[in-house]
């Protein structure tokens, strides 16, 4: 019976499929290479390819259900569990007693994985690409002699970070959990935290070397569908070899790439992503990095902190309208110190004056060499701060302004206010919740320090004009950069300089969402009042 089942598989393999084809002698791979019906032609291809790299496990073995025919599964160590695939294939398959019957018309295949196989996964895999395609995304393939196809079973389970709090976006009150690694873990805390069918998760890969895996996820009917139309056109039209961090999205498909104010915003949040699609923005997670990104964006809503949310309105308001001014300060204050003394001292007081010039007598530098020296001097620290061990580098950043600041003011080479300065500069610089448009500051204040430099305040006044007329240019996947000052909406200025109460934010950002599903409250929550009777 056992010799009538095997005949009735091989026939019905050669009748689901066409003839065989060859396979190329090279070391490329494309990705229309189908696999050979010859299991073991499969095999010597395989190897080639991979140059028999060890830790690639070949396993081949007899079945009863193949009458002592060999089949051979394929898997990676490290990426494949191992006790998965003893309990749920090998064992199957090698214990299992000898059937007696075989559908008709089902290949050997179809039969384990339908009858056999207890995977809670299971796919058809026909071409090269794709075998390795899933070898090397932790599934374990099964190959079948006599068949085209072969199965490739999830069995992933390799070693990643676990969900910790995140180190680049520390709040006082708020979730402390951070996205990790890996991009199902990542998937997974944002489905915890909007549990709704409308969450729409689309995934797909980049890189012709890398592979990695890039997901969208969004609020259907939230989010507004010609801006998801066209993050996915972006992503799709990526020809890269390699995907290895958010960075490299972000550079292939932002509206502008030569301004130094980002149109994409990241964060490791998961709070921080589930408010963003809430408010209708698409969220774009890279498997192999815990930043995620956020499109599209408009320049206040670098401003914004999730913490934001979680304190209440009118804390929030003054930290807010705090971050604005540190901003300019970041930007603007060197560059102002040197158009006063330089060009305009009739706008110091007269015994600020002397002290300043009583500092600076005896300074061989003009003001804007100085400030240079030490803007430059601090960027120095800081970047060495982070790039030496974490034990010693904050260490190394404070010691080393105190001792240098001292001894160059000691030595004359700086005057004492010229520390000030730069000193309550770097540290405003920090007050910005999101990194990359405090980078934005730090480069525009060396050339906000040339204009100064050349044409005092008329400088400066001219850099500002030509930066909000750049920023005014400025798109996020079609959204104006300067939204909702520019153009001005406004039932949008609830959440932008100031922030109301959460029972009066009744509607979603305008332009960011879907109009037709803009409402956050259906029904309009009424202000608390004390004094009603029927208040509990």
């Amino acid at each position: 019976m056992l010799d009538n089942l095997w005949k009735r598989l091989l026939i019905n393999n050669s009748g689901a499929h066409g003839q065989t084809g060859g396979t190329s002698a090279g070391t490329s791979l494309p990705e229309q290479e189908p696999l050979s019906r010859d299991l073991q032609q499969n095999l010597q291809r395989i190897r080639q390819i991979c140059g028999n790299s060890p830790d690639i496990t070949v396993r081949e073995f007899a079945t009863p259900y193949g009458c002592g025919a060999k089949l051979a599964l394929l898997y990676v160590n490290g990426l494949t569990d191992s006790n998965l695939v003893n309990e749920n294939i090998l064992k199957p398959l090698i214990l299992a007693e000898e059937p007696d019957f075989a559908p008709v018309g089902t290949s050997l295949s179809a039969f384990v994985q339908e009858k056999v196989l207890t995977a809670g996964s299971v796919s058809e895999v026909t071409t090269i690409h794709g075998l390795f395609s899933g070898l090397f995304s932790g599934s374990a393939l099964l190959l079948f002699p006599g068949d085209s196809r072969a199965l490739a079973i999830n069995a992933i389970k390799y070693e990643h970070r676990g969900v910790e709090e995140q180190q680049s976006q520390t709040v006082i009150r708020g979730p402390k959990e951070g996205f990790t690694e890996d991009l199902i873990v990542n998937t997974a805390l944002l489905r915890r935290k909007i549990k709704s069918p409308h969450l729409w998760l689309e995934m797909m890969q980049i890189g012709r070397t890398t592979q990695t895996q890039v997901a969208m996820m969004y609020l259907k009917g939230v989010a507004q569908d010609d801006v998801i139309e066209e993050i996915r056109r972006r992503l799709n039209r990526i020809d890269t070899d390699s995907i290895l961090e958010s960075g490299y999205i972000e550079e292939f498909i932002q509206d502008t790439t030569f301004t130094p104010f980002p149109t994409i915003a990241n964060t490791e949040r998961p709070d921080a992503a589930a408010g963003a699609i809430l408010e209708g923005q698409v969220v774009i997670l890279i498997d192999g990095t815990p930043f995620v990104l956020l499109a599209p964006v408009t320049f206040f809503k670098f401003f914004q902190a999730s913490e934001d949310y979680y304190h209440r309105y009118d804390i929030v308001t003054f930290i807010r309208i705090l971050r604005y001014v540190t901003f300019f300060i970041a930007m603007l204050l060197p560059s102002l110190y040197i158009a006063i003394t330089t060009f305009h001292q009739e706008m110091l007081p007269t015994t600020l004056l002397v002290s300043l010039m009583s500092q600076r007598e005896g300074i061989p530098f003009p003001a804007f060499v100085e400030a240079l020296i030490m803007e430059i001097t601090f960027e120095v620290l800081r970047e060495a701060g982070v790039r030496m061990p974490r034990a010693i580098g904050p260490a190394i950043s404070i010691v080393g302004a105190l001792v240098l600041g001292q001894a160059a003011v000691q030595a004359g080479l700086v005057s004492a206010a010229m520390v000030i300065i730069v000193s309550f500069t770097a540290i405003s610089n920090f007050v910005a919740p999101a990194f990359n448009i405090a980078i934005a500051a730090r480069l525009l204040r060396f050339g906000f320090m040339v204009l100064a430099a050349t044409l005092g305040l008329f400088g400066i006044m001219a850099g500002l004009i030509a930066t909000l007329i750049h920023m005014a240019g400025l798109r996020s996947f079609g959204i104006p950069y300067l939204m909702p000052m520019g153009p001005f909406v406004p039932a949008n200025q609830k959440d932008i300089l100031v922030r109301v109460p959460w029972w009066a934010m009744r509607s979603r950002p305008r332009l960011i969402s879907n109009p037709e599903n803009g409402r956050r409250q259906q029904t309009p929550a009424p202000a608390p009042d004390p004094t009603d009777p029927n208040n509990p």
